[in-house]
């Protein structure tokens, strides 16, 4: 089946934060990315274009209600330079309702790289996390960037946008995760042995450079030691280091 006008008119508004509120979708560019979507979560799935090289890069099943392009025309549409020859464009998922799930929350304070964002996305869904909550200021989780990055990793995870940090420490608290830390780049309990840290807590990572931007008094904060004396790590490795720290403690437990 050929694009329509209408439809590539839609792929072209995608790219910006406008054309996906209006519209209520987004894109998915790459083949990883395509296929988390079309194995996972298919409902969302609209359309999805492709050239003949990027169709056939799909393992699997084809994809329903595909259409096949030109690689000059998947050029004007495409969002990166060297592409795979595919982009999905999906319906965007709510807000998640309802119970909360997972040991712990993550929470992102106003991070606005899409690298980072997009690392942090898949390392918490690979260590099992569920919930993935953001703070206003933070980059757009289903921006073209920010979905290529983590190779939609966040279409499998709950996520939940609030205009502050209290707003999100109050929803926390009332859903059970009373518990609430702050990764600080400077002082605090360590990340390796901080009690009660995954137990139905809170764990907030800052944007860059500054950290986390609104001074919640409750919170406890954590540092990562650094032996090294080095300033400070970026947000994606922080937040790696203290997600795989969960699973350590968990394993050390004799889980899995």
């Amino acid at each position: 089946m050929e694009l329509s006008r209408r439809e590539k008119s839609l792929v072209k508004a995608l790219t910006t934060r406008n054309g996906r509120r209006r519209s209520g979708c987004c894109r998915c560019e790459g083949v990883r990315a395509v296929r988390e979507l079309l194995d996972n979560f298919p409902q969302l799935v609209q359309f999805t274009v492709a050239t003949e090289r990027g169709a056939a890069s799909l393992p699997g099943k084809a994809p329903e209600d595909l259409r096949i392009v030109s690689e000059k025309e998947f050029e004007e549409l495409a969002g990166t330079v060297n592409s795979q020859g595919v982009i999905a464009i999906a319906t965007i998922p709510p807000d998640a309702a309802g119970e909360v799930a997972g040991e712990f929350i993550l929470a992102l304070d106003q991070l606005g790289d899409p690298g980072n964002f997009g690392t942090i996305v898949r390392t918490f869904r690979a260590a099992g996390g569920k919930e993935l909550w953001y703070t206003k200021g933070s980059i757009d989780p289903w921006g073209d960037k920010a979905i290529r990055s983590g190779m939609g990793a966040q279409f499998g995870l709950k996520m939940r946008r609030f205009e502050t940090l209290a707003e999100l420490a109050e929803k926390a608290a009332s859903s059970g995760y009373g518990n609430f830390f702050i990764a600080d780049p400077h002082e605090g309990e360590s990340c390796f042995t901080c009690p009660g840290l995954f137990d139905k807590s809170v764990i907030v990572i800052g944007g860059e450079p500054n950290g986390v931007m609104e001074n919640y008094a409750p919170a406890r904060r954590v540092i990562i030691p650094m032996p090294g004396d080095y300033e400070s790590l970026n947000a994606a490795q922080a937040a790696t280091i203290i997600i795989f720290e969960s699973v350590r403690r968990k394993l050390a437990a004799g889980g899995k």
